[in-house]
């Protein structure tokens, strides 16, 4: 059986990145969004690793780690913290608080589940990566369908976007607000864009009306993802505006990635059928 790995993160975005890259290799994440949650889910279940980060309310990882490994039934089980502490001796008092190694923040999606397999046991690890890779190691590469512009201020966003996307043959173009959004969707022929609501320099909102009023750039399947504007109001505001869809995180990879092909085969830019990759 591979491994149940506990998640403690309090900042959302890591949080669902860090468990759907778990999940993409068979892992089975389990969560918690502060340091007194982490400490209880820990006390109910049997892990094989546990994730923490430093900053954390009410109970900080300091704090975590401490009880965690002051506890002979717990003190076995890996604890690694990842965090964006970066001065000069912060991995020392990392290490020195108990915690058994360390990755850095923003993570690599490409290389954390690696980081992390190398604390467990061989009969816990998978062996199967998400996307296919010949012998020489390199990954296999996959066709591109179609171009997805992800308009997002926040990297670890536009990193999970790309993580789910890009093995489903999509492209990926990034870009982190308003006017950055409109100017790469002006640039770059794309088949949809995945916009957040609050972003630098105005709103999705914004960048939608920008769009719309373009006839070059109206065209385009615009969807909104969200994790703060989820009231029905905010979503009746965004369909309003002319978007396919409004959809609110965390949200299930393949959801995501069922509703992207959907608005695509709305707009006449997919074939009925033709997504015979997944």
């Amino acid at each position: 059986m591979l491994a149940s790995i506990l998640v403690i993160e309090d900042n959302p975005a890591n949080l669902e990145l860090m468990s759907y890259l778990l999940s993409a290799y068979g892992y089975s994440p389990h969560t918690a969004t502060d340091g007194a949650e982490g400490l209880r889910i820990a006390d109910r279940g049997a892990f094989d690793l546990i994730i923490c980060d430093i900053h954390l309310p009410q109970t900080d990882g300091y704090e975590v780690a401490r009880q965690l490994k002051s506890d002979p039934g717990r003190r076995a089980v890996p604890l690694i913290a990842v965090t964006a502490l970066a001065m000069v001796g912060d991995r020392d008092k990392v290490l020195a608080a108990g915690f058994d190694g360390y990755i850095s923040k923003p993570i690599d999606p490409e290389t954390f589940v690696r980081q992390v397999e190398a604390f467990l046991w061989l009969d816990k690890r998978t062996s199967l990566p998400p996307r296919p890779a010949p012998a020489g190691g390199a990954p296999v590469p996959v066709p591109v369908r179609h171009t997805v512009l992800v308009v997002d201020n926040l990297p670890v966003n536009r990193e999970l976007a790309r993580s789910i996307l890009e093995p489903h043959g999509f492209r990926v173009l990034g870009a982190e607000g308003v006017e950055d959004g409109l100017a790469v969707a002006r640039a770059h022929p794309c088949d949809l864009v995945l916009s957040d609501v609050c972003m630098i320099g105005g709103t999705g909102y914004d960048l939608i009306r920008l769009m719309k009023a373009d006839p070059r750039l109206a065209p385009i399947p615009f969807v909104f993802i969200t994790s703060t504007m989820m009231n029905e109001s905010d979503r009746l505001t965004g369909l309003g505006l002319g978007a396919a869809r409004y959809l609110f995180r965390p949200l299930d990879p393949e959801a995501l990635l069922t509703e992207i092909e959907s608005c695509l085969r709305e707009a006449g830019r997919i074939a009925r059928g033709d997504d015979s990759d997944r």
